[in-house]
């Protein structure tokens, strides 16, 4: 009986110790599969709060430029342009004289002769600034031309007339006659665009007519070499040729810039001309047919770090005087060569283009305030600005010489060695070699250059110029200012 009795309750404990096994594995199992879950429910949960954060923080790109691109195409315009170029035979015979010449001559004469004359054809883009037809484009559009004809988008054609350019910042207005009022875009303000920004491109590539493109502000204040008042917007919207002299909108629909330029030899890299610069020039280009502008009367240079450390100058910041125009407004004011023009009329002035604009802005006649660092001190100098004439654009020893340890060789200037240097004075001493890796070279020092001061002393002799070096208090540097052909600069040299 002890033994049934055992059998019976061993047999009970098996089966509570597997029901307690069974149990036990569907409770694992689910904590196994609600966990995950549970998990996976949090994370989604986080990333879409994530999500949201960074939409609500960052804006994302506009869904759709369709609206914008309606309401703005009727405001720009393509522009066709006819050129007439001069392919005639010289007016001089070249049939000698005598009996046979004239034989010649007249075999010729008789023979059908090529046109004098042929025409060529040019596209661009243009953007309506006044409902009475005023259309502003680039100079180097409607440059030379015979004939300009404006399209609208609804397709009407216009003969316009070229009513004023500016060959300086590349800007034209021309005039149609409508038959009904037109739709002018608004202008905006160029200095409230940032890196980053939004914009669209409209015009006429290749002759395809309305063309929208969008893209990003790449960069601002671009200098690409188009001339002295360079201060381009970088676009990577892109423009091709037939682009040139349309307009650069932002989102609000409003004109922030002409597009003139393109990389050529590059993908995405377009520039315009900032329209807060165009929105003065064009009631002068309106009224007069071009733009007056003030003058200086200096060439001006950057401040690179090693002029900065010669001249003992706590920064780079503002524009050095290299030279200054003899009876020039900027010689009367007292300005002298070696000057640091650091503001103009209370206004900051961080590099030479800003003198540039600052003093092409001002009307003629008007005085202003130069504030100049000469030889560590700030000065005060009133300038009457005077108007910049067409051909005044561009500005703003011994016998066998040794080189030293600055790798210039010098001679003394006389009558006979015109030949060697592209520079026209009497003053100076003359760079008549270079040696290779020197100072000299690496501060890009010709042969032929002429050396008119060393360390703010002019130098007239090979024998004032090494008194000059031995003077030095900075054994390590040394500033010189160089004439090269019309050209007058700093530079400075470094061991």
């Amino acid at each position: 009986m002890f033994n049934r009795a055992k059998q019976y309750w061993g047999k009970k404990r098996f089966r509570f110790t597997a029901m307690g096994a069974v149990a036990l594995s569907f409770l694992l199992a689910g904590l196994l599969v609600a966990s995950p879950l549970h998990l996976t429910s949090r994370l989604e949960a986080g990333a879409a709060s994530s999500t949201a954060q960074v939409s609500a923080a960052t804006p994302g790109m506009p869904g759709s430029f369709a609206d914008l691109a309606q309401k703005l195409g009727p405001t720009v315009v393509n522009i066709k342009v006819t050129k007439v170029e001069k392919v005639g035979f010289s007016q001089e015979s070249p049939f000698p004289e005598g009996p046979y010449g004239d034989l010649f001559k007249r075999f010729f004469r008789e023979m059908p002769r090529n046109p004098e004359t042929f025409r060529m054809q040019g596209a661009g883009s243009g953007v309506i600034i006044g409902g009475n037809g005023y259309v502003l484009t680039n100079n180097h559009v409607v440059e030379g031309a015979k004939e300009v004809t404006v399209t609208l988008a609804d397709k009407q054609e216009y003969k316009a007339r070229v009513v004023g350019r500016d060959s300086r910042t590349d800007l034209a207005v021309l005039k149609i006659d409508s038959r009904e009022p037109l739709t002018a875009a608004a202008m905006g303000d160029s200095d409230q665009l940032r890196v980053g920004d939004w914009v669209l491109a409209v015009g006429n590539p290749f002759g395809l007519s309305n063309t929208v493109t969008s893209g990003i502000v790449s960069a601002k204040g671009r200098v690409i070499g188009a001339g002295p008042y360079d201060d381009f917007i970088q676009t990577d919207a892109p423009i091709n040729p037939g682009n040139s002299g349309g307009p650069l909108f932002n989102m609000k629909g409003e004109v922030v810039g002409i597009n003139t330029a393109i990389l050529s030899n590059g993908q995405g890299i377009g520039f315009a001309i900032p329209v807060n610069e165009v929105k003065p020039l064009v009631p002068q280009m309106i009224s007069k047919g071009g733009v007056t502008r003030g003058y200086l009367g200096v060439s001006i240079q950057p401040i690179t770090p090693e002029l900065s450390k010669a001249m003992k100058l706590e920064n780079s910041k503002g524009a050095l005087v290299a030279d200054v125009v003899p009876g020039s407004p900027a010689d009367k004011a007292g300005i002298h060569q070696g000057d640091v023009i650091v503001a103009f009329n209370n206004k900051a002035v961080e590099e030479p283009r800003d003198l540039s604009s600052m003093v092409a802005s001002t009307p003629v006649g008007q005085e202003a305030q130069v504030t100049v660092l000469r030889d560590g001190t700030r000065k005060q100098l009133a300038v009457m600005v005077e108007k910049l004439d067409s051909g005044e654009a561009k500005a703003e020893g011994s016998g066998q010489p040794s080189q030293g340890k600055w790798g210039l060789g010098l001679q003394d200037l006389n009558p006979g060695m015109s030949g060697q240097s592209t520079s026209k004075t009497d003053r100076g001493v003359l760079v008549a070699s270079v040696q290779p890796g020197s100072p000299a070279d690496l501060a890009s020092i010709h042969q032929g250059d002429i050396l008119l001061g060393i360390n703010r002393q002019p130098v007239n002799s090979v024998k004032e110029a090494m008194e000059a070096i031995s003077k030095a208090k900075d054994k390590d540097s040394l500033l010189l200012l160089v004439k090269r052909g019309e050209g007058t600069f700093f530079t400075a040299l470094t061991m």
